[in-house]
């Protein structure tokens, strides 16, 4: 009997290591993550603009056209890799951007570095906005239709191919529905 209380603790430390392994063998999924957003109108809340960009509301979001919204903040080196893609998607949709608990000048010395692709960008000092949007942490970008409903969520830092296999048919999909 005496054994078996030594060898018990053993035994559940292995357990749980199968389970980890378990676990970290699962494909990944890439970003996704549910959200109860999804299909709802984006949150109403009105962002001051970080200057000179202007902010934007509800309204702003429900003016026709797709975009996509993406968190972000100057000390958030994620943020720093992803943001050279957004190159990539100027001019093909509206993006716009919220600059995430962060100092404006620190906002506006990343965008000076590294170029500013976003058309309009909102301040979140407080990351009030930020949880009424459910945002888990910096980046995170959501797509939003014309009529201001979020239709997808990327979590994390975008690449290559989420914006190939995801946003982008999401935006597409978007434009075909609000048409």
């Amino acid at each position: 009997m005496n054994r078996l209380l030594y060898l018990l603790p053993l035994l559940l430390l292995a357990g749980l290591g199968a389970l980890f392994l378990i676990q970290m063998e699962k494909p990944n999924e890439g970003g996704r993550l549910p959200s109860a957003l999804i299909g709802k109108p984006a949150p109403a809340i009105e962002m001051k603009g970080l200057e000179p960009s202007p902010g934007f509301g509800p309204k702003d979001l429900a003016d026709g056209e797709v975009k996509i919204v993406n968190f972000w903040a100057s000390w958030c080196a994620p943020c720093r890799v992803e943001h050279s893609l957004f190159a990539r998607l100027k001019g093909r949709v509206q993006l716009w951007g919220v600059n995430y608990k962060d100092k404006p000048e620190n906002a506006l010395g990343f965008l000076d570095e590294l170029g500013d692709p976003f058309e309009r960008i909102g301040v979140d000092p407080e990351g009030r906005a930020a949880l009424e949007w459910g945002v888990y942490g910096v980046p995170e970008t959501y797509v939003v239709d014309g009529e201001g409903r979020i239709v997808w969520k990327h979590v994390g830092p975008l690449t290559p191919e989420a914006i190939r296999d995801d946003i982008l048919p999401a935006v597409e999909r978007a434009r075909v529905k609000t048409r």
